[in-house]
């Protein structure tokens, strides 16, 4: 046996192997010990080899996808070795023959297709990225779903694409350069072979998959497409062992198709990641009112891929508008949504055979809820909705045929039997009434022994190793083995606290009936294969449907949401517009709601001056209105309706976002230079389409040096980018770039002070701020009052400083004690006396009085208040 083992595992030695010995798969050597460590399972051993102890581990095969999921998620690889043959078998070829065993398949990050191992809102991408001379491509398929897209993708547009994808899995070419980009992105990396990436027989290998004589009718491919495409077959077939998943044909997807997003602006966006990692705090979570699967993974396509493309964002606008108002309807497609199945995922499991009674089951009930869905929906509603009635219809053949042959609620494996409907097949019918006669003739058969015996505690049992047998407590062992009763009852087993017999009867009904049921289940795995062929023979009718209901459910989500939110539907054109009246940030507006809070909306208007420059206070609010109009831009390209009173915007190519302040301490950058970094790939790629939005640049240098970087990158972006941009700084020296350059608007969040503290209106104007209130949001912040009140006065002395100019600056800060070469005196402490009435409040207990007490309190203090 260990011999087989070391086998099959020198021909897969990048993974760990679970080989399957009975009811449990087990891990030898350096397997065990890494395996023992990441699921925190016992270290055993078992026999020796070279006088060595050989390390053991192992999980049950019920449960091994718990266990499989844990590892795929702390970065292995899985062979699952099963047994070919039944172990009976093996003993044919002698008494030590060791059964057949073999890889069936690899599991790896990028192939799952079981539930339990997915996120059934979220897609499995695995990708591949592939150079031929000065051509690159990456192709990323979810095998789980069979969507399979490809697209031209230079080097430089990786990284901003694997963040659009999210990928698992991506597959490079041996000695590829772009392994740190994709590591960077949180993907598994795995090499494979240069061959697996040659175009010339990778386009062999996509037309024996898709059966056709060229690739030409699925459109117009570069080489490079063709070698990320065929190299992901390739994977697909070592690691399926052959056995190919449903892959649909694949879909080329154009450079300028969809709004480009860099990965940067994504993390400062949190279109579909929280601060947190989850979906927690994303605009994801926030929109999302999808109620299926396919319909959730739909909607997180589009916000991570908003559209360039006019009459595609105006089909999906008329279909929103329509079930936006039409309430009735919204409300009774979204009754039949809670009743649809992954129909997507079930076919892909059916076709690797991994699949079992409820996945057609399943697509029996989406396939009743798509005729219902149908029902409601005709020619004269919005394309959209048209075209989806359309591909829901014309199933009724395959859904008779599931109807009739299936139960209610079936198991989830075909070997548990029972799934195949009464009255389907003749034979299986006559075999299951000879087994559950038979169990009812097992029930006679006791009370006829327990009689004859006069053992009233008799019992028939069955077990795998005797099958049925008599059973009785030991006391009567004496009585049942002597005559009379010895020549009925033939004794075969006695344990600590019964004894077993048999008879000749019993024998003749135990083979009858296990045959019969044996018969049965044989029956039921040859029905179930043959529904299980004609729903995979139908599988593209099926994945159509599956993505009708899915963007159908995209459509009444997003319209429910409109509803529900007083969002409007905006005005998107080819123009350079980009008009919002009281605009509004959806997760800020949703998280102020559950606090029974209000949100400040407000306008912005980059039409005829292209830049806003936003001067105000720390925590006034600059953050949120530059987000805001980013996400409302994605919202509105996406197809969706925008939070605000009103709005228009021309298209938008590119959104970059350089937000908040974080350091990269890994790849050696400090917080300035991720700044800096990011500020640099805006200024290099914006082109006169993009929306930029920028807080703070130069922030994280010196005063002088940061305002020249911030200077010269507002005049970059208006003089060179030409885009339009929502600019943020403290530095009102900028203040002077409105009068300067045609395109700049001066813009600020307004604040109040009241007896020495700031109120925050979180109203964007027209004009410039005169300060930060930095001094005053520190004392919010809790900072000790010495420090506060110090601070104020070190503030007083530089401003006084600076206006005077001349040198006084210097003259003045070397008179600070804190800047002073030897050791600083304490800061005064100015000592407030309490007042009448603090000192009155100090020696009140509001628990000890009566109404009446607290009542003449109240005047009282009203009184020393005059």
């Amino acid at each position: 046996m260990m011999a087989q083992y070391l086998e099959i595992k020198e021909a897969h030695p990048g993974a760990l192997l679970f080989y399957r010995m009975g009811d449990f798969y087990e891990m030898f050597f350096d397997d065990a010990v890494a395996a023992s460590e990441a699921l925190d399972i016992a270290l055993t051993k078992r026999g020796k080899l070279n006088d060595q102890d050989i390390p053991m581990c192992g999980v049950p095969v019920h449960a091994a996808e718990g266990y499989l999921l844990t590892l795929i998620r702390k970065g292995f690889r899985v062979g699952v070795c099963e047994q070919l043959e039944d172990p009976a078998e093996a003993k044919k070829r002698g008494y030590k023959a060791v059964v057949k065993r073999d890889v069936v398949r690899l599991v790896t990050p990028g192939t799952l297709t079981e539930d339990s191992l997915l996120d059934a809102r979220r897609h499995n991408f695995l990708a591949a990225f592939a150079e031929v001379r000065d051509e690159s491509a990456l192709a990323w398929v979810d095998i789980s779903t069979g969507a399979f897209n490809v697209m031209t993708c230079a080097t430089n547009r990786l990284s901003p694409e694997l963040a659009r994808l999210t990928p698992r899995e991506v597959l490079l070419a041996d000695g590829s350069e772009m392994e740190k980009v994709v590591r960077e992105a949180g993907a598994a990396v795995t090499d494979l072979g240069r061959s697996a990436f040659d175009s010339t027989l990778g386009e062999k290998r996509l037309c024996s998959l898709y059966d056709v004589a060229s690739l030409d009718a699925f459109g117009s491919f570069t080489r490079a497409q063709i070698s990320a495409m065929a190299a992901i077959v390739e994977y697909l077939e070592i690691t399926q062992k052959g056995n190919l998943p449903l892959l649909r044909t694949p879909v080329v997807e154009g450079e300028t198709a969809n709004m480009q997003i860099d990965a940067a602006t994504r993390r400062s966006l949190e279109l579909t990641h929280g601060t947190t990692g989850g979906r927690a705090g994303s605009l994801l979570a926030t929109i999302d009112r999808t109620l299926t699967a396919a319909g959730a993974r739909l909607l997180e396509r589009r916000l991570s891929s908003p559209s360039r493309h006019l009459e595609t964002i105006m089909v999906r606008q008329d279909a929103i508008t329509f079930l936006t108002e039409d309430s009735k309807l919204r409300g009774t497609l979204r009754d039949c949504f809670r009743s649809v199945h992954d129909v997507d995922r079930a076919l892909s499991r059916l076709a690797l055979d991994r699949g079992g009674p409820r996945d057609v089951a399943a697509v029996r009930n989406t396939l009743t809820q798509a005729e219902q869905v149908a029902a409601y929906l005709n020619d004269d509603m919005p394309a959209l909705l048209a075209q989806s009635a359309a591909d829901l219809t014309g199933h009724n053949e395959l859904l008779d045929l599931l109807d009739q042959a299936l139960v209610a609620e079936p198991p989830m494996l075909a070997r548990d039997g029972g799934f195949i409907a009464p009255g389907y097949d003749a034979e299986l019918d006559e075999a299951r009434e000879l087994r559950d006669e038979g169990r009812g003739v097992i029930a006679r058969m006791q009370q006829q022994y327990a009689e004859l015996s006069g053992v009233n505690s008799l019992k028939i049992k069955h077990n795998n190793v005797l099958g049925y047998f008599i059973e009785t407590p030991a006391t009567h062992a004496e009585k049942m083995m002597t005559p009379p009763l010895n020549e009925t009852f033939i004794h075969r087993q006695t344990t600590a606290n019964q004894v077993r017999f048999t008879t000749v009867e019993l024998s003749d009904i135990e083979t009858r009936i296990l045959n019969a049921g044996g018969r049965a289940l044989e029956i039921e795995k040859r029905l179930f294969s043959s529904l299980r062929s004609q729903v995979i023979g139908q599988a593209g009718r099926l994945s159509a449907m599956a993505r009708a209901l899915a963007e159908l459910d995209v459509c009444c989500g997003l319209s429910d949401l409109a509803r529900a939110e007083n969002w409007v539907r905006p005005v998107i054109d080819s123009s350079r517009a980009f008009e919002l009246k009281g605009g509004r940030h959806p997760v800020v507006e949703q998280a102020l709601k559950k606090d029974g809070e209000t949100f400040v909306a407000n306008d912005c208007e980059l039409t005829d001056t292209n830049i806003w420059l936003l001067t105000g206070p720390n925590m006034a609010g600059k953050s949120t209105f530059l987000r805001q109009n980013a996400l409302i831009a994605v919202l509105a390209q996406m197809g969706a309706w925008v939070p605000a009173q009103s709005a228009h915007i021309g298209l938008v190519s590119q959104i970059f976002s350089r937000v908040g302040a974080s350091d990269d301490l890994a790849r050696g950058r400090s917080t300035f230079m991720v700044e800096m970094v990011e500020t640099a790939a805006i200024l290099n790629q914006a082109d006169d389409r993009a929306l930029v939005i920028l807080d703070e640049i130069g922030r994280g240098t010196a005063t002088y040096d940061g305002l020249s970087i911030a200077w010269a990158t507002l005049e970059h972006l208006h003089d060179v980018n030409r885009c339009r941009a929502l600019f943020a700084t403290h530095y009102h020296e900028m203040c002077q770039l409105a009068d300067k350059l045609d395109g700049v608007a001066n813009a600020t969040v307004a604040v109040r002070e009241w007896e020495g503290d700031v109120i925050f209106l979180h109203e964007v104007r027209k004009g410039t701020a005169d300060r930060s209130y930095g001094v005053q949001v520190a004392r919010l912040a809790g900072l000790p009052p010495a420090v506060v009140e110090r601070a104020k006065v070190v503030l007083e002395a530089l401003e006084k400083g600076d206006r005077e100019g001349g040198g006084k600056q210097k003259a003045i800060i070397d008179d600070l004690p804190l800047f002073a070469a030897v050791a600083a005196p304490p800061a005064p402490q100015t000592k407030i006396e309490p007042s009448k009435i603090d000192a009155k409040l100090k020696d009140i207990f509001p628990d000890d009085l009566s109404p009446r007490e607290a009542l003449a309190l109240l005047y009282e203090l009203k009184e020393l208040a005059r």
